[in-house]
Parts: C-alpha cells; structure tokens; sequence
C-alpha cells in the first residue's frame, strides 16, 4: 500500500472516511500503533477506552474499508486532551493525520471543550508543525516523560475554541485540506 506524494492514485484527505472506533477495528490500530511507535498501547488499552472510558472519544480513517489511521481524546467539561494520533507509516505526509487531528478539535469543539491538550516528542518537529498551524502553543515541557528514551515531551495548549477567530482559522483550515 505504498503511497508517494504526487504519484497518480495516491491516497488524499478527502478519501478517508472517519468513524468511531469500535472493537473490530482494534487489531489494526494496534498493527499501526506497533509501526508507529516504540512504546505501545496494548489493545487492551484500547479495548478499555473505546468500551469503558465515557470521557474517551476514539475515531479510525479508512480508505477502501482498511484502517489506516486512528486518534483519539478526553473530554472533561471544557477540557479536552488528545491521547494518541497515527498514521500507517507507507500513508505518512498525505495529511491523513490532519484529517484525524481536525475530526478530534471538532469532537472537542462539539461537546463544549474550551480548550484542547496534548504532549509531543521534543524530537517530532513534523507533528509540532501540525499542531501549531492549528492554534496550538507551547507551553510546558515534561522532562523524560517517555519512558523508551527519556525524551521530553512538549504539552502544547489551544485555547478559546468556542471563540470567533479559532473557529474562522479551523474553517479556513479545513477548507483548504479538503481542496488536496
């Protein structure tokens, strides 16, 4: 399933379908989650989210029926908190992940959050981009937070999402990911 940008047939944001996550789903999240990162989420965890955990919200991308991408969060009132996001590693750089962050600020805006969390690798400057073209800012760093390496992770913030401006920049955002 390999995909290269700008190769004819290659996979855009528009051609994922995103849905809740269910049960079914959660052996190929975890192959996903497997390529995608060092210390993993057994499914179990998952299982406990999406069956247990009212305040979690869990979406899978599909494109021809095959999962390709998951991500979810916590809502708790007005706050909002993303979990995890990842895409297959041979879809990377084809905004999927985009899509899957922008369906989890629409969750969060939908059930009232305020204001949207997460931390991030000190070391993933791909994803802090993301987040920052989407309102996000630093601000904190926690020291060693990842157990495999030690590595710091940032917790960034996006504030005021119930705001005219934040919603206008989503708009706008959404707009020109849906035209790829």
């Amino acid at each position: 399933m390999k995909a290269e940008l700008g190769r004819p047939g290659a996979p855009n944001p528009g051609d994922l379908q995103i849905a809740q996550m269910v049960v079914a789903d959660i052996p190929e999240v975890t192959r996903i989650e497997q390529l995608s990162f060092s210390t993993v989420w057994p499914p179990n965890a998952f299982y406990n989210e999406i069956k247990d955990n009212k305040l979690a919200h869990y979406f899978v991308g599909r494109i021809a029926s095959r999962v390709v991408a998951y991500g979810g969060l916590w809502v708790i009132l007005e706050d909002s908190h993303i979990t995890t996001i990842a895409v297959h590693p041979e879809l990377r750089g084809l905004h999927l992940g985009e899509r899957i962050l922008v369906q989890l600020i629409d969750e969060a805006m939908e059930r009232g959050a305020s204001w949207i969390t997460l931390e991030v690798r000190e070391s993933n400057l791909t994803a802090q981009n993301l987040y920052t073209k989407y309102g996000f800012t630093m601000v904190s760093t926690r020291r060693g937070y990842y157990s495999d390496n030690n590595e710091n992770a940032l917790v960034m913030w996006a504030g005021n999402l119930k705001g005219e401006i934040y919603r206008n920049r989503l708009r706008t955002l959404k707009e020109e990911l849906l035209k790829r």
